[in-house]
C-alpha cells in the first residue's frame, strides 16, 4: 500500500543542513545523508496550509503567546501523556538546546558539576563545557544488546563531584531507550536526595513505538514537578525545526522566575511567528499524521532489522524502543574509530553520524536516520551491504 511518506522530495537548493552542506565538509558529492535529526518527509497538510496563509497575510511584526496557544498544548499532553500543564508554567523558547544553555548558565556557576549519561545528544557536553562547567559522566550500561542505568554509579558521581545539575535524555538520544517509570523515578529519588535540579529533555517524547510508554518526569509526583524544567517542541514531531519554536515548562514559580529573569538578561526575542502558527496547527490537527508516520517509522525499522539479519549478521541493530534514529553496532567489523569512518563515507557512501560524537562509549557505533522514503532506506542498505562485499 502506498503512503505519503514514499514520496521523495528533492530537498538540494533549499539551504538543507543535511543535503546542501555536503561539500563544507568535504564528503563526495554522492554520499548519502542519513544523519542530522529531521525528516524527509512533509509536514501535515494541515500545517503547510496554515504557514500558506500566514504568508499570504504579508506582514510579519513581533509576536507573543495568547491562551489559544497554551490550550493546544495543554489538551495535547493531557490526552497523550495525562499530564495536566498550568499556563503559567510555560517558556518559550527558540530551541530546546538554546533552553539547556540558558538552564545551565541559571541554576549552577563556573565550576559546578553537571551529571549527563553517555552515549548522549553531543550538545548536552556543549552546553556544559561553553559554559565553563564540569561535565560529570554516568555511562550507560550496554550488555547483551540493551541499554541499562548504572544507579549505583548515578549516585557516587553526584555526591563525588557535588554534581548540582543533571540533564536527563528522555527518550535517550542515540541509543533509543525509553525510560520506564520505575528508572525515571529512582533517578528522580536520587536527585531529591541530594538536590540535584533535573533539566529534563523530552523532545523525542512522542515518538514511542508500541509496547512502550513514555513517562514526562514531572508528571510523577509534586515534588518531582517543583525539581525539574522540562524541555519539549514539535520541531521533531512535525518536522518543524527550522521555524525556531520550543516549549518549556517550569512548575517550581522561584524556578521560572529565575530562568525568565535569565532570558531577560541576554534579550532573547519573542517567540517566532511561523513557528508558533506551525506548533498550534500541528498539535490541533496533526495526530492522525503522527500516528501514520508512527506505523512507516515501525516498518523502515524492521525493513533494516530485517535485512542486517539476512545479509549483515556481524552488524547489529540496538533495539529502538522510541526516536527515529538507530543506533548500530559495527564492532564486529573489527575496523578503529579512523578506518570505520572512512568505510561508511568513502566506500559505503553514507553519511551517518559517528558514535564517538555522542562521547567515547558510542565508539564502533553508527546512528542513522530512518525518517526518509523507503527508497532511500533501501539504497542505503545496498550501499552498505555492497561496500562489505567489496
Amino acid at each position: 500500500m502506498n503512503s505519503r511518506f514514499d514520496n521523495i522530495i528533492d530537498r538540494h537548493n533549499t539551504n538543507s543542513i543535511k543535503y546542501d552542506f555536503i561539500k563544507e565538509h568535504q564528503y563526495p558529492d554522492d554520499v548519502l545523508p542519513l544523519w542530522v535529526a529531521d525528516m524527509d518527509f512533509q509536514s501535515p497538510p494541515e500545517v503547510i496550509t496554515a504557514l500558506s496563509k500566514l504568508a499570504e497575510h504579508g506582514i510579519y511584526g513581533y509576536t507573543g503567546i495568547k491562551e489559544p496557544y497554551f490550550l493546544t498544548l495543554a489538551h495535547w499532553f493531557s490526552s497523550r501523556f495525562s499530564w495536566n500543564v498550568q499556563k503559567d508554567w510555560l517558556v518559550c523558547t527558540p530551541t530546546v538546546v538554546s533552553a539547556l544553555s540558558i538552564a545551565v548558565r541559571t541554576f549552577t556557576k563556573e565550576g559546578d558539576s553537571v551529571l549527563i549519561q553517555r552515549p548522549v545528544y553531543h550538545p548536552f557536553t556543549h552546553v556544559v563545557e561553553t559554559n565553563k562547567r564540569k561535565v560529570v559522566n554516568n555511562p550507560l550500561l550496554y550488555h547483551n544488546g540493551k541499554y541499562q542505568i548504572d544507579f549505583e554509579d548515578f549516585e557516587k558521581k553526584i555526591v563525588e563531584h557535588r554534581v548540582k545539575l543533571f540533564i536527563l535524555c528522555s527518550p535517550h538520544n542515540p541509543v533509543g531507550r525509553v525510560w520506564t517509570k520505575e528508572e525515571l523515578t529512582e533517578m528522580g529519588n536520587i536527585c531529591l536526595k541530594h538536590d540535584v535540579l533535573v533539566l529534563s529533555d523530552e523532545i523525542h517524547c512522542d515518538f514511542i513505538y508500541k509496547g512502550f510508554q513514555h513517562t514526562i518526569f514531572a508528571s510523577i509526583s509534586e515534588a518531582f514537578a517543583n525539581h525539574c524544567i522540562i524541555c519539549t517542541a514539535p520541531t521533531k514531531t512535525f518536522n518543524l525545526a527550522g521555524l525556531q519554536i520550543s516549549n518549556i515548562f517550569i512548575p517550581n514559580p522561584k524556578l521560572r522566575a529565575q530562568f525568565q529573569s535569565a532570558l531577560e538578561e541576554i534579550k532573547f526575542p519573542s517567540p517566532n511567528l511561523f513557528g508558533i502558527t506551525a506548533c498550534q496547527a500541528a498539535y490541533t490537527y496533526g495526530e492522525p499524521w503522527l500516528e501514520e508516520l508512527k506505523e512507516y517509522l515501525s516498518s523502515n525499522i524492521s525493513y533494516v532489522r530485517n535485512f542486517l539479519i539476512e545479509n549483515l549478521p556481524m552488524i547489529h541493530l540496538v533495539e529502538p524502543e522510541g526516536t527515529y534514529l538507530l543506533w548500530i553496532d559495527f564492532s564486529e567489523l573489527g575496523l578503529s574509530e579512523e578506518e570505520l569512518e572512512n568505510f561508511i563515507i568513502y566506500k559505503a557512501k553514507l553519511w551517518l553520524n559517528a558514535g564517538t560524537m555522542f562521547g567515547e562509549e558510542g565508539r564502533q557505533f553508527e546512528r542513522f536516520n530512518i525518517a526518509c522514503p523507503r527508497k532511500i532506506l533501501e539504497q542505503a542498505m545496498v550501499r552498505l551491504k555492497r561496500a562489505i562485499k567489496e
